[in-house]
């Protein structure tokens, strides 16, 4: 088992952590009721301004995601599962954030005709540059 498979597995299990059936991914909830060994509450009204990206509509979201995820390597909960291992790695931890955001669960839920950039980018209210990161590193994993 390749390590972006094991992250992607560490995805699931926290969208199955949160009960979360559907996208989009509720980021905010997640962060402000963590589950035990998690962290303490986050109150997000506190989150500077310049901390969210606002390049396109879903940015600021995705800023808020990243947060999500190294709070999760950060805690006693993802040392378990070993995220200790990719915090301080940008790119590792930018791509288990679109894990979190669209999980592969939810992706093999949707018609083929609807895994595209410009569909899932709303349906998972997400930057389209997202989204299709997303899509490629999926299709990367199958190969």
């Amino acid at each position: 088992m390749n390590e972006w498979h094991t992250l992607e597995l560490i995805a699931e299990e926290v969208i199955k952590a949160f009960e979360i059936n559907a996208p989009p991914i509720p980021i905010e909830k997640m962060l402000q009721h963590p589950k035990p060994d998690m962290w303490e509450d986050l109150d997000i009204s506190q989150i500077s301004v310049n901390f969210l990206k606002v390049t396109n509509y879903y940015s600021p979201r995705m800023s808020l995601a990243r947060l999500l995820a190294r709070q999760l390597c950060a805690s006693r909960w993802g040392s378990r599962l070993g995220l200790d291992a990719i915090w301080g790695n940008e790119i590792k931890l930018h791509r288990f954030t679109r894990m979190l955001v669209m999980p592969s669960s939810m992706i093999t839920e949707l018609t083929l005709t609807a895994r595209t950039p410009s569909i899932m980018s709303v349906h998972f209210e997400v930057p389209l540059d997202d989204a299709r990161l997303r899509l490629e590193e999926l299709n990367e994993a199958a190969l």
